[in-house]
C-alpha cells in the first residue's frame, strides 16, 4: 500500500482511539447527572435539566466511541459462517460489506450536517420545559458519524491491504 494510505490509517486509528477512550468515561458524567436527579427529586425539587443532560452525554459516549469500537473490532457481527472462513475470505468479504456502511455514512453525514446547520441557524431549542439549545448535541452527533466514516475508510484499506496480502 501506498505510504499516504498508510499514514491515514495511522492518523485515523491514533485519532479515535484518543476520542475513544475520553468517550468511555463519559458514562460516569452520564451516572453522575443520573445519581444527582435521583437525589434531586427525593430531597429536594426535581432539576428539569438531569434527564436531557444524561440523554446528550449518552448519545456523545455512543457515537464518539463509535470509530473506537470499529478499529477494535468490538462491533456487532453476524458470525453463523465469519468464522469458519479464512482470515482473507473475511478480508474479501469485509472489504465488500464496508462499501456499504460507508455510503450509509455518507447519508448519515449529509443528513446530521444539514441538520446541525439548521439548529444553529435558526437556534433551535428542545421542546422539552428545560429547552436547551440543539446545536451542541448536533454537532457532537455529527462529529461522531464524520469519525465512524473516517474510520470505515481506515478499515477498507486494511481489508484490502490484508486480500493483497499486506499488512497496514
Amino acid at each position: 500500500m501506498p505510504k499516504a494510505i498508510r499514514l491515514y490509517v495511522a492518523y485515523v486509528e491514533k485519532m479515535n482511539r484518543f476520542i475513544g477512550r475520553f468517550a468511555m468515561y463519559l458514562i460516569f458524567a452520564m451516572l453522575g447527572v443520573l445519581l444527582y436527579s435521583s437525589f434531586s427529586k427525593a430531597v429536594f425539587l426535581p432539576s428539569l435539566w438531569t434527564l436531557e443532560t444524561a440523554q446528550f452525554l449518552m448519545v456523545a459516549y455512543y457515537l464518539l466511541g463509535g470509530g473506537y469500537s470499529m478499529q477494535l473490532g468490538d462491533h456487532v457481527r453476524m458470525d453463523l459462517l465469519y468464522t469458519t472462513w479464512k482470515p482473507r475470505t473475511r478480508s474479501l468479504v469485509d472489504s465488500i460489506t464496508v462499501l456499504f456502511l460507508i455510503f450509509y455514512l455518507c447519508l448519515l453525514l449529509y443528513g446530521g450536517y444539514s441538520s446541525t446547520a439548521y439548529a444553529i441557524e435558526y437556534g433551535e431549542k428542545s421542546y422539552s420545559a428545560w429547552a436547551p439549545y440543539m446545536w451542541p448535541v448536533k454537532v457532537v452527533m455529527t462529529f461522531g458519524v464524520l469519525l465512524m466514516l473516517l474510520q470505515a475508510l481506515a478499515t477498507l484499506f486494511k481489508d484490502i491491504a490484508a486480500v493483497r496480502g499486506e499488512e497496514i
